[in-house]
């Protein structure tokens, strides 16, 4: 994970690709958190389709590359719920 960060980094360098990315985390977070809440496993698809709908948007249309996330499924995964935190930590600057 530790090699493959700066190029997931990498494929996010446009700001509005970060938002959509962290507006999906967040929405995802909130269904997983719901998830557990309601005691209702459903709301799981929920998290995955924002979080995977946000981030896709970001890619096809606004940076313009293919998701690492078709590539590197779990270092992509892991690495979208790591730059959220680094952007609210201000780590990640929105804009660089």
């Amino acid at each position: 994970l530790k090699e493959f960060w700066p190029y997931y980094l990498s494929e996010h360098k446009n700001s509005l690709n970060k938002i959509l990315h962290f507006v999906g985390t967040a929405c995802s977070l909130y269904w997983i958190i719901m998830s557990i809440v309601k005691k209702k496993p459903s709301n799981i698809l929920l998290a995955l389709f924002n979080g995977y709908g946000f981030a896709w948007i970001g890619h096809f249309l606004v940076e313009k590359n293919r998701p690492a996330t078709f590539k590197y499924p779990i270092k992509s995964f892991v690495s979208d719920f790591l730059m959220f935190g680094a952007i609210i930590i201000g780590k990640v600057k929105i804009k660089e």
